[in-house]
């Protein structure tokens, strides 16, 4: 069988240690060094609350990696619980009950599709996912095919921001805001950036 690979990544260097020594014990993962984040097949991310420069780096880090994230943190809130869960976050484990057993089962849940999420804050996040079936996912619905960090991307294109000032605004890097223009552009069969924009306009999200 296959071990899943997993990064740590936590500001706090002895909230790190404590989380690899905890994961270190099952033999079914590989814990790989912190600059090699990027290959991890599920990362672990620590922190004390999410505040806005925490989901920024949730939100730039989601960008570079598609590995689901289970997230350690002392509380989260609902709106914070769904910004974490579009930045790839599955399992939300708080930091006071963490042990060794429930973080390699939410690890291990988050590698096959699966999550762990407090259970007060499942019904919003249900109603969260219907709304976006409804206003995004649903081809008839206003969203025009787009997500929406491309909606923030075109309507910031539209305001005359370049590449650099769209990554300042939102947080993203350069190659990041780059690559969204070209999703959009090779996905909808668009000619260039004007041609995204002017599409947006046309599907009134922007």
């Amino acid at each position: 069988m296959e071990k899943i690979s997993v990064a740590v990544q936590s500001s706090d260097p002895l909230t790190r240690a404590g989380l690899l020594t905890h994961l270190q014990e099952c033999t079914e993962l590989t814990l790989l060094p912190a600059d090699r984040w990027t290959e991890a097949s599920v990362r672990v991310v620590a922190t004390e609350r999410l505040r806005p420069e925490s989901l920024a780096a949730l939100r730039r880090s989601a960008a570079d990696s598609a590995a689901p994230v289970v997230l350690i943190v002392e509380e989260v809130s609902e709106a914070d619980l769904l910004t974490a869960v579009e930045c790839r976050v599955v399992a939300v484990l708080p930091r006071a009950v963490v042990s060794g057993e429930r973080l390699t089962r939410a690890v291990q849940a988050a590698v096959t599709g699966g999550g762990v999420l407090p259970p007060a804050l499942v019904g919003e996040l249900i109603k969260h996912v219907e709304r976006l079936q409804r206003e995004v996912l649903n081809p008839t619905g206003g969203a025009g095919g787009l997500s929406s960090r491309e909606v923030d991307v075109l309507r910031l294109m539209a305001d005359g921001l370049d590449t650099n000032e769209i990554a300042g605004k939102l947080c993203y890097s350069e190659r990041t805001v780059k690559n969204v223009i070209y999703g959009v552009t090779h996905r909808l069969n668009l000619r260039n950036r004007s041609h995204a924009v002017a599409y947006a306009l046309r599907a009134g999200v922007i």
